[in-house]
């Protein structure tokens, strides 16, 4: 594939995404967006295939299930089934859209799929990536609020007693529950660095938080 085809693909995929996109405030086209600047980044880095690895990262949140869904953990294949049947409609070089099904449907935490290829890796990343930093923080309680999930526990809000986490009760409780275990799954050398700064940010808020409402 040409750079002027991959780009008139990704004005494709983009348009496409624009038109279906229905997720919440932390799963916008704005998401999307973030997560394909940082699988562009992550592709040149890491030496992945552009040609799967842009699409994909368009196309991963093309079907969007709630968080508190007991169909969450089908979303990923959802959206890579849905991305494939348009890729292949659209005429996308069909050797091409089972590795992008693949990256799309291996994305997302909730379906637990393993990236078989770099490209698959690449896009797991990035979309990992945009769960960190201040862009992390701002997701984080935007979906809490969704869920109607309280800001932090009272009395203890960084577990510091012991007591049982809970995500679902308490918003800041998922910083402790999955995001800062983000960086250590991270399956490329410059995610897991990129990782580990953003990560080092969340730390710096919950002390800041542990000082203004402990």
């Amino acid at each position: 594939m040409t750079a002027g085809d991959l780009e008139e693909w990704e004005r494709r995929c983009r348009q496409f995404v624009e038109t279906h996109t229905t997720g919440d405030a932390a799963h916008d086209l704005a998401h999307v967006r973030r997560v394909v600047r940082a699988a562009r980044e992550l592709a040149e880095a890491e030496g992945a295939v552009p040609a799967v690895v842009l699409p994909a990262a368009w196309l991963h949140d093309c079907v969007t299930v709630p968080k508190d869904s007991p169909d969450r953990a089908r979303a990923s294949q959802l959206a890579a089934d849905a991305a494939g049947a348009w890729l292949r409609a659209e005429g996308f070089p069909p050797d091409l859209v089972p590795a992008v099904e693949h990256a799309v449907a291996a994305h997302s935490w909730s379906a637990g799929i393993a990236p078989e290829t770099p490209e698959a890796a690449v896009v797991q990343d990035a979309d990992r990536l945009d769960a960190l930093g201040a862009i992390g923080i701002a997701r984080l309680y935007a979906t809490a609020g969704a869920m109607g999930s309280a800001l932090t526990h009272p009395d203890d809000p960084l577990a510091e007693t012991g007591r049982a986490l809970d995500d679902r009760q308490w918003a800041t409780d998922h910083v402790l529950v999955k995001l800062l275990r983000l960086p250590a799954t991270m399956q490329t050398a410059a995610g897991r660095r990129e990782a580990e700064r953003r990560a080092g940010f969340l730390r710096q808020f919950l002390g800041q938080l542990r000082s203004e409402v402990a």
